[in-house]
């Protein structure tokens, strides 16, 4: 009988091939899971940056437009910003010193600065930009000449997941660059009561 008893505990000592097997795939499911989280992740954060971006933008040209009421109707007329649109520098260079500038040469200039900053992005590491919104592209609109109301600035850029596309506003819309119906366009919208008379 004691003879049994120590055959049976050696046949049960250690691990047989099937339980490490097992214990194998059951690791490697969890370590995918884990991988597919961490891409999952990443993609958010990616995203958020770009929201983020996208709203600092919006908020520092209304800051702009805050600051230089009388040339509003400048801004406004400005169309659809994004891609180069604006060209070259205008002259006068209104963001050098002692630059003596008119409210519509100021406005001019606020925009083509602002355009390039919507284009190559706010971070920068050897003269290349490191972090722009993607096929960004940007909107204002406001009330008429010499009336004071809400001034709307909408940010827009392409995703790098197809949503379906909220609609809320009709920038760049329809232009080709962010997938088919518009699914990968992402908006942030930025408002700001301004009266040009005050």
């Amino acid at each position: 009988m004691t003879i049994e008893l120590n055959n049976a505990r050696r046949r049960q000592s250690g691990f047989s091939l099937i339980e490490v097997l097992v214990s194998v795939v059951v690791f490697s499911i969890g370590m995918l899971g884990v991988a597919g989280l961490n891409a999952f992740s990443k993609r958010a954060t990616y995203e958020s940056v770009q929201r983020a971006q996208a709203s600092e933008l919006g908020y520092a040209l209304l800051e702009m437009l805050r600051a230089n009421k009388a040339g509003l109707q400048t801004y406004l007329a400005a169309g659809t910003l994004g891609r180069g649109s604006r060209g070259s520098e205008p002259a006068p260079h209104c963001d050098t010193v002692g630059a003596t500038c008119t409210a519509t040469q100021l406005a001019t200039h606020d925009l083509w600065a602002w355009e390039r900053m919507l284009d190559t992005g706010l971070e920068s590491a050897g003269g290349n930009s490191t972090g722009g919104l993607v096929q960004a592209s940007a909107c204002i609109t406001g009330p008429p000449p010499a009336t004071a109301g809400d001034v709307t600035v909408v940010v827009v850029w392409r995703g790098v997941t197809d949503l379906t596309d909220s609609g809320l506003s009709p920038c760049g819309a329809g232009i080709g660059l962010y997938g088919p119906g518009d699914d990968m366009r992402r908006m942030v919208i930025n408002q700001s009561y301004i009266d040009p008379n005050s």
